[in-house]
């Protein structure tokens, strides 16, 4: 709110205050001389016009050749810049492009070329026909997406120059399109010798972009998407083409393990590339966390353990949220090679699409890949807590202020209806009233859900420690079942520790009495025999009563 201030003064004082008011109005309104002086677009097209005219030979321009204004910037102090793209023989050059620079009163400062070389040919007639330059493409586009069953292939060969490789040649430019095998575009642009066949150069030609989004848990979130024409998508080419679908509620059709039908996962669409609105009633917030989620656990097991994709290869996997109707879960399947969310009931959990959830989704895959340790009995337990380890790791690995990083598993989706603040509890994970601290003979008989809180609660001591602490914020409390004192060793070798034992010693039947042996061994890997890390490791498990 404003106020004003009323001083008493003389009839003079008060109109001279006012004269000066309006002068300083009328100048805050009045653009200044210079700005009405700059040049405007046209001005600068003109001014570059004459500049070729008296610059040509410098520029390697000739009688055969044309340009076309691609863009114009003129600078706040009236330098201009005008962009060209350039033609031989009414033909597009590839490298043909210069911009002219000009100073603030129009003449000619200096020119950026692509190339210097000159552009003669002695014809532009083919000897390689546009048939076999798209064919050629195709192939080419096949060899790209070897794996990959593609649909609906064309391609369009256009003749250019090429003055981008070498001495300027006439050349094929095809634009290669198709769908893979889950209705995704797929493109290339190959550039072909149109004298010999020899393929000059290919790229992707579907545009990457860095866009954002409003996520339902993790604030807003950078996220690399795909121009696709005029309309992004929800995809990550950076990270092997990762994507998140709308699974649009439905389920799929499975009989006895074996899925008929799967629900259809039709890639999010955007306009502006800004993803979601934070709430719920946008179908994309929950895309956005789902992707975030993906990227994030990419990254992680890339930086930090040199692991590029879940399987290692470098592919993506993708995304299907709001699958089903009030679905209270989420869940990782390898057949579909996919991570798979539900919404909720609102009661119980909301929609489930957290970072540590996606974090221990995408985990379930690496073990796959891995030590394929079997879903059921201990190694099942030991399933589930390495992706309950690696979920909480990725969360902390983010940063993220907004979902700050925890040993809560599920912390974010969890509702007042559900009864407790987490999904499980790393340091004490018998405080879910189901899931087991220590160690016994009858472990292997429980839930894997509830198996696991040994292997959790070995994670916590072996990061942490024993005893009452707060780490990040959360209180902690987390005794050990002989009654010992265990010191900490941080989660970064946590992660190391776990990450060579589960890749390289665990297999699939291995038990809790196998995870040290396996744990043992990567520590003494890592930081040798009866090193610290290597001690924490041993004093960790019989604090579990693991021996």
């Amino acid at each position: 709110m404003s106020r004003t201030r009323y001083i008493r003064g003389s009839r003079r004082a008060a109109a001279s205050a006012a004269a000066t008011t309006a002068a300083l109005l009328a100048a805050a309104l009045s653009p200044p001389a210079e700005a009405a002086d700059r040049p405007t677009r046209s001005n600068a097209i003109e001014n570059a016009a004459a500049a070729l005219m008296d610059h040509a030979a410098s520029l390697g321009l000739g009688s055969a050749q044309d340009t076309t204004v691609r863009d114009v910037v003129v600078d706040e102090d009236g330098t201009q810049h005008v962009r060209y793209d350039r033609t031989y023989r009414e033909l597009p050059v590839l490298g043909g492009d210069f911009v002219v620079h000009l100073a603030a009163d129009g003449s000619y400062r200096s020119a950026s070329r692509a190339t210097k070389r000159s552009i003669s040919l002695k014809s532009v007639t083919p000897a390689l026909s546009a048939p076999r330059a798209a064919d050629l493409a195709v192939n080419a586009l096949r060899a790209a997406n070897l794996g990959e069953t593609l649909k609906k292939v064309t391609a369009k060969p256009q003749l250019v120059v090429d003055a981008l490789h070498g001495a300027p040649k006439l050349a094929w430019r095809t634009d290669a399109v198709a769908q893979d095998s889950l209705g995704n575009p797929v493109a290339r642009t190959v550039l072909t010798d149109a004298r010999t066949g020899a393929q000059i150069d290919a790229w992707d030609s579907i545009e990457t972009a860095t866009g954002d989004g409003t996520s339902l848990y993790s604030g807003t979130v950078a996220l690399e998407t795909t121009l696709s024409g005029s309309t992004y998508q929800l995809k990550d080419a950076t990270r092997g083409n990762t994507y998140t679908g709308d699974a649009a509620n439905k389920t799929d059709l499975c009989f006895l393990g074996i899925c008929l039908r799967r629900a259809p996962s039709t890639v999010f669409t955007d306009a502006d590339n800004h993803w979601g609105t934070g709430t719920a009633s946008d179908r994309a917030s929950a895309a956005v966390d789902a992707q975030y989620g993906t990227d994030t656990t990419w990254d992680y097991y890339k930086n930090v353990h040199g692991r590029s994709g879940i399987a290692g290869d470098g592919k993506g996997s993708y995304n299907r949220v709001h699958y089903g109707s009030n679905y209270n879960n989420a869940f990782w399947d390898d057949s579909c090679f996919c991570m798979t969310y539900g919404d909720g009931d609102g009661t119980t959990f909301g929609p489930l699409v957290s970072l540590d959830v996606a974090g221990h989704e995408m985990s379930h895959g690496v073990t796959s890949k891995t030590a394929a340790l079997t879903y059921s009995g201990e190694p099942g337990g030991l399933n589930e807590a390495t992706s309950d380890i690696f979920g909480s790791l990725v969360e902390w690995y983010a940063n993220n202020p907004s979902d700050a990083g925890d040993y809560l598993i599920g912390e974010k989706i969890v509702r007042s209806g559900f009864g407790r603040d987490a999904l499980r509890s790393m340091d004490k994970p018998s405080k879910d009233g189901d899931s087991a601290d220590c160690w016994s003979s009858s472990v292997g008989n429980l839930d894997v859900h509830y198996s696991s809180g040994v292997a959790n609660h070995f994670a916590y001591l072996l990061a942490e420690g024993s005893g009452a602490k707060t780490v990040g914020g959360v209180s902690y409390n987390s005794p050990t079942c002989n009654g010992s004192t265990v010191t900490g060793i941080g989660r970064d070798k946590l992660g190391a520790i776990w990450y060579r034992a589960l890749t390289v010693y665990m297999t699939s039947s291995t038990k809790y009495a196998g995870a040290r042996t396996a744990t043992l061994n990567a520590a003494k890997d890592l930081y040798g025999a009866g090193s610290a890390e290597h001690d924490a490791v041993a004093a960790a498990w019989s604090a579990v009563d693991v021996s």
